[in-house]
C-alpha cells in the first residue's frame, strides 16, 4: 500500500512532464527517486526519445519559423533547469522543433522571455562568442553514439554563431568550424531562431537497411538576465550539456548516405613588413602570398586535412605578461589549423606537462624563437565509438639563422566501457643540418600513454606517462600526470601529481618547469545559501601546492596554501572573492624575475586577493583585482582593473590596467613599478562583417602595441581580411619598430 502511494505521488508530480515517467519507473531501484531535485543523479537507463519529421517544403531560414511543418513538428518543451538552482520551475520556457529535408537538419527555436526584447543581454557580435555573458542556446550531437564525443551549434538573439567539439565533457574545441546557418528574430515574447545544419557537416554512420537511425541530442539555454541555465534532457547541474551519456535520443530522421565531402579553402594575400632600427630599415618584405587548406572527408570517421604554404594572418596576437613566477607562462594556441581537433591529443587538458603542443611548430630553433613559414601538413582522424586514430605532419621552412624542420605525431585511443578511454601517442621531430652555420642534423622523439577512467559520473581519473630522447644528449627524461576529481551539486574534491625529471625534453611539447614534482589536493564546498537570497553560489575552499625535486626526491622547491573563504556569485553571476596565500619557497638557482635577483634562500611569505567583477552581461560592467602582501624578501602590490561599455551589440569598448609596486625586493632590496595598459574596440555591422582594434603599452620594456583587424564574411565561412601590426620598443637606444600590413581573401567551397 506505501509503495502504491509512492507512485501515485510520483505521478502527479511529473503529469505535467511525461518523458520523466519513464526515467523514474526505470531506475525505481536507484538510490533517491527525486534525485533530480536535489543531486547528482546517474544516467537513465531509457534515454528519452524525441523525434524529427521530414517536411516536404522548401525552407526559408530567416527565424521566423512561418512555414507550415514547423506546426507539424512535436514541439520538446520538457527542459530542466540547473541554474540558479537545480529543479524547480522555469522562468524563460523554450521550445524547440526538429524537421529535415535530403539535405540537412532544421531546428526550430523559440526562447520565451519574461520581458521580451528588453530581457535580452548582448555583449558583441563576434563568431566564437562568450557563452557566459551573452543570451544563448545550443545543440549538442552524438551521431556516432560514443557518448564521449560531441559537436555543438550555439546561437544568441542575434544570430552570433558558435560551434565548437567537446571530448568527455573535459577538453574543447571552440576554433572547430563547420559549414551551417542560423538566423534569428527578436520579439516582444522572446526571440526566435532557425536552424539548418547540413547533414555533409555531421559525421555519421551509414544507415543499416532496417535499422532505425538513433543519435544522442542535447539541448541547452542560458536566459542571462536571470543566469537561468535550462538543459534538455534531464543532466545534473555538476556537468554540462556535453556529458552525453544523459543525451536524449533523437529518431525518426532518413538521413542521405554520407558521400564524398571535400572543402576547399584557397586564400591570396598580399604582405608588407617592415622593420626599422631608429629611422634605418633594417629589413623589408613585399611580397603576393597563395597558398589553402583541403578537408576531405573519406567517410563518416575519417577526415584528412591538407595545408599547403599555410598562413595565420587572421589569428589573434598575443597579450604581452609580466612574469614574476618561477614558472614558464603557457600562451594557448590561436591558429586555427592546430585548434581544430586539438582535444584529441595527449595531455591537452594539462598547462604544466604536454608532450604535444603545436605552438612549438612555426618556430625557428634561433634564440629569439623568430617566426617561421611552413610549407605544408596534414592532419588525418579516425573516430568512432570504439576509437579514435590521429596523425599529424608539418614541414617547416629553413630560415637564415634556423634549419628546416619536419613534425610528426601518431595518436591512438581505444574506448572501452561507458566513458573510459586509454591512448598511445608518439611525436618526432627532425631537425636538418644547417652547414653555413655549423648545425648538424638533430631528432628527438618522445612516447606518452594516457587515459581517463570514469567509474561513475561525478568520478573521473586520469593519467600520463611519457618519456623523450634526445639525439643531442641520447638520455631518456620522463615526465607525467595523476589526477582524481569528484564533482557533485555539493562539492568538488581533487588531487592531482604533475612530475618532470630533469632530462625530459619534448621539443615537440610543453613543461612548466624540468625537474619538479607537484603534489596538489584541494577541494571547495558548493553552497547555495536560500538565507542568502542574492547569493548564487558560495564555493569555500583550499588548495594545497607542493612541489619538490625530481632527481634529488623530497628535495624542496616551493609550496603555498590557496585559501578562498569567500568565492562567491551573485544572482547577477557578479563574483566576489577574498583569499590569502601562505606561500614558502627554496630558492636554489639563479632567478631574476623582471630583472630583479633574488638571492638563494629560503622564503616565507603571504600574500592576500580581493577582487571583484560586476554583472558581466550588463551594458557598462568592470573588474577589479588587489593583490598585496610580502614577496620574497620585500613586498609587492597589484592593481588591477578593467572597463566594458557596450551600449548596443555592434559596439563594444573594454579597457584593462595593470600596476605592479615592488619595494625592497631581491639581492639590492630595489624597488620597481610596472604598468600594462590594454584597450580595444570592436565595431560590428553584423555577426559577419567586423572592425576590432587592440592596443597594449608596457612600461616595462617600453614597448606599444597596435593590431587593427577587419573582417568581412562574404559567404558562409569565406572571409576578406585586412589586417595592421605595429609594434615600437623604446628601451632600446635607438628605438626599435615593427611594422606589417596584410590584405587576405579565402573561398571556401564544400562539394
Amino acid at each position: 500500500m506505501r509503495n502504491t502511494l509512492l507512485l501515485f505521488r510520483i505521478f502527479l508530480r511529473l503529469k505535467k512532464r511525461p518523458s520523466r515517467i519513464v526515467f523514474v519507473l526505470a531506475s525505481l531501484s536507484g538510490p533517491a527517486i527525486f534525485a533530480q531535485e536535489d543531486g547528482n543523479f546517474p544516467p537513465p537507463k531509457i534515454p528519452v526519445e524525441i523525434q524529427a519529421f521530414k517536411t516536404t517544403s522548401e525552407m526559408n531560414i530567416d527565424g521566423r519559423l512561418d512555414e507550415s511543418d514547423w506546426k507539424i513538428a512535436k514541439p520538446v518543451t520538457d527542459f530542466f533547469r540547473v541554474e540558479p538552482v537545480q529543479g524547480g520551475t522555469i522562468k524563460n520556457p523554450t521550445e524547440v522543433r526538429i524537421l529535415y529535408d535530403d539535405k540537412n537538419l532544421y531546428f526550430g527555436v523559440f526562447a520565451k522571455d519574461s520581458l521580451g526584447k528588453k530581457g535580452i543581454r548582448m555583449q558583441d557580435l563576434s563568431r566564437d562568442f562568450n557563452g557566459l555573458e551573452n543570451d544563448v542556446f545550443g545543440i549538442q550531437i552524438d551521431a556516432q553514439n560514443t557518448k564521449q564525443y560531441a559537436v555543438s551549434f550555439q546561437t544568441t538573439p542575434y544570430g552570433n554563431q558558435q560551434d565548437l567539439q567537446s571530448f568527455n565533457d573535459r577538453n574543447r574545441d571552440e576554433d572547430w568550424n563547420a559549414l551551417w546557418r542560423v538566423r534569428t528574430q527578436r520579439t516582444d515574447k522572446g526571440y526566435y531562431a532557425e536552424f539548418a545544419i547540413p547533414f555533409k557537416s555531421i559525421r555519421y554512420d551509414k544507415p543499416l537497411e532496417g535499422v532505425p537511425i538513433e543519435w544522442g541530442i542535447t539541448f541547452f539555454r542560458l536566459a542571462r538576465k536571470d543566469y537561468e541555465k535550462t538543459v534538455f534532457p534531464d543532466i545534473p547541474q555538476s556537468f554540462s550539456e556535453n556529458r552525453m551519456i544523459y543525451a536524449a535520443k533523437l529518431t525518426g530522421l532518413k538521413v542521405p548516405p554520407p558521400s564524398a565531402n571535400i572543402r576547399i579553402e584557397p586564400y591570396a594575400l598580399f604582405q608588407y613588413d617592415e622593420n626599422k632600427t631608429g629611422d634605418i630599415v633594417t629589413d623589408k618584405i613585399n611580397e603576393p602570398k597563395v597558398g589553402g587548406d583541403v578537408k576531405w572527408a573519406i567517410n563518416p570517421n575519417a577526415v584528412l586535412d591538407l595545408t599547403i604554404n599555410t598562413d595565420f594572418a587572421q589569428a589573434d596576437v598575443d597579450r604581452a605578461v609580466n612574469n614574476l613566477e618561477r614558472f614558464n607562462i603557457f600562451f594557448p594556441e590561436r591558429r586555427q589549423f592546430f585548434l581544430e581537433n586539438s582535444g584529441i591529443w595527449a595531455g591537452a587538458g594539462g598547462s604544466r606537462v604536454r608532450p604535444f603542443f603545436s605552438r612549438t611548430i612555426g618556430l625557428s630553433n634561433s634564440f629569439n624563437a623568430s617566426p617561421a613559414p611552413l610549407d605544408a601538413g596534414a592532419r588525418y582522424t579516425d573516430r568512432d565509438e570504439n576509437r579514435t586514430i590521429a596523425a599529424l605532419a608539418v614541414r617547416q621552412r629553413e630560415t637564415d639563422d634556423s634549419p628546416g624542420s619536419t613534425f610528426g605525431v601518431a595518436r591512438y585511443t581505444q574506448n572501452y566501457g561507458e566513458e573510459n578511454n586509454i591512448g598511445a601517442m608518439v611525436t618526432y621531430r627532425l631537425d636538418d643540418s644547417l652547414r653555413d652555420l655549423g648545425v648538424e642534423s638533430q631528432d628527438n622523439t618522445t612516447i606518452s600513454i594516457d587515459g581517463l577512467i570514469r567509474p561513475k559520473p561525478d568520478l573521473t581519473l586520469t593519467y600520463l606517462l611519457s618519456t623523450s630522447l634526445d639525439s643531442e644528449t641520447e638520455d631518456n627524461g620522463f615526465a607525467g600526470r595523476i589526477g582524481a576529481t569528484s564533482r557533485t551539486n555539493k562539492y568538488y574534491m581533487g588531487y592531482i601529481t604533475d612530475f618532470v625529471s630533469p632530462d625530459y625534453a619534448p621539443d615537440m611539447g610543453f613543461v612548466a618547469q624540468k625537474d619538479f614534482m607537484l603534489h596538489s589536493p584541494g577541494g571547495y564546498a558548493i553552497l547555495r545559501p536560500k538565507w542568502l537570497p542574492f547569493v548564487r553560489r558560495w564555493d569555500p575552499g583550499v588548495f594545497f601546492n607542493y612541489f619538490h625535486d625530481f632527481e634529488d626526491f623530497g628535495k624542496f622547491q616551493q609550496s603555498n596554501l590557496y585559501i578562498f573563504p569567500i568565492y562567491t556569485w551573485f544572482k547577477d553571476n557578479s563574483f566576489v572573492e577574498a583569499s590569502l596565500t601562505p606561500t614558502w619557497q627554496n630558492i636554489n638557482f639563479s632567478f631574476a624575475p623582471l630583472g630583479l635577483e633574488i638571492g638563494q634562500g629560503d622564503y616565507n611569505y603571504t600574500r592576500y586577493t580581493l577582487r571583484y567583477n560586476s554583472d558581466q552581461s550588463k551594458k557598462l560592467s568592470g573588474s577589479v583585482r588587489y593583490d598585496f602582501g610580502n614577496f620574497y624578501n620585500g613586498a609587492r602590490n597589484t592593481v588591477t582593473a578593467g572597463l566594458r561599455y557596450a551600449p548596443l551589440p555592434h559596439i563594444a569598448f573594454t579597457a584593462d590596467y595593470e600596476h605592479n609596486n615592488i619595494n625592497g625586493v631581491g639581492v639590492s632590496q630595489e624597488d620597481l613599478d610596472t604598468d600594462l595598459y590594454t584597450a580595444s574596440l570592436r565595431l560590428a555591422l553584423n555577426p559577419r562583417v567586423q572592425l576590432s582594434t587592440f592596443y597594449q603599452y608596457n612600461s616595462f620594456d617600453e614597448q606599444g602595441r597596435w593590431n587593427v583587424r577587419f573582417s568581412w564574411e562574404y559567404m558562409p565561412l569565406s572571409f576578406i581580411y585586412l589586417v595592421f601590426n605595429d609594434t615600437q620598443t623604446n628601451v632600446f637606444d635607438p628605438i626599435q619598430r615593427s611594422t606589417q600590413f596584410i590584405s587576405k581573401i579565402t573561398f571556401l567551397k564544400q562539394f
